[in-house]
């Protein structure tokens, strides 16, 4: 194999991005997912930056964070967060990106703590803009590693809300657009079931199996009727992402 898991972790993402789509970007692969839709098939998507920038164009250098000199050069508008969330909550976003520490079988993610609320084992970061982001977007990407601990039947606490218990859940707690649409991992892409809304496997990665993917999941994981094996990146994907990062900062 010539590529890694996380260069097929962007590749995955950037084919969740359309053309002429707004896009919350987030931090890390993400930022490389958004470089590369851009210079290939959608490049009119916009990217909206949770620091308060908004770029139609990537930057030429490698992002460390998204508060880095060369995110802000050239960017369409500098402004604040609450003006970007402001962009959210008017459903300007098509498509938002979110990482996480769990993330469970209706796509609730968990970025507070694990364990007991009172007692917990670990803490977290929290929220920051995730929630807001996972309420509001148009549709939401989980990126994160998959490991059967990540993957719990429940997560711990929601932290940025899924499909809540399923079904027409976000209409009745008044989350009336949006949700998960696909869940980016270093085994597989996952997507929901349309009615139940219960995770399913979209697509297993080259490297690995449809029985791996499930030993690594913390309930039976369902196949979508259409499941596959994820296609490889092409070579001018992986010449892309290679010149975003050429030392592999993000993707080694």
């Amino acid at each position: 194999m010539d590529y890694t898991p996380q260069e097929l972790m962007v590749v995955c993402a950037a084919r969740e991005i359309g053309d002429g789509e707004v896009v919350f970007v987030g931090m890390r692969l993400p930022l490389l997912a958004f470089a590369l839709a851009k210079r290939t098939h959608a490049p009119h998507a916009i990217g909206l930056f949770e620091n308060g920038l908004v770029r139609d164009t990537p930057a030429r250098e490698l992002l460390l964070t998204m508060g880095d000199a060369p995110n802000i050069l050239g960017a369409e508008w500098a402004t604040r967060t609450s003006a970007l969330m402001g962009l959210l909550a008017q459903g300007c976003a098509s498509l938002g990106f979110v990482g996480g520490a769990e993330v469970d079988r209706y796509g609730n993610l968990n970025t507070s703590y694990i364990g007991d609320r009172a007692h917990p084992r670990v803490k977290l970061p929290g929220s920051g803009g995730g929630a807001d982001i996972a309420s509001l977007a148009g549709r939401l990407a989980i990126i994160l590693a998959h490991e059967r601990k990540r993957f719990p039947k429940r997560v711990s606490y929601i932290t940025s809300p899924g499909y809540g218990e399923g079904g027409t859940w976000r209409e009745r707690v008044g989350l009336p657009r949006g949700g998960p649409a696909a869940v980016i991992t270093t085994l597989a892409l996952l997507g929901f079931a349309p009615d139940t809304h219960e995770m399913l496997l979209r697509s297993w990665h080259p490297f690995t199996t449809p029985e791996d993917v499930r030993a690594h999941t913390g309930w039976e994981l369902r196949a979508a009727p259409d499941a596959h094996e994820t296609p490889p990146p092409t070579a001018d994907e992986l010449r892309l992402i290679r010149e975003c990062d050429p030392q592999g900062f993000w993707t080694r």
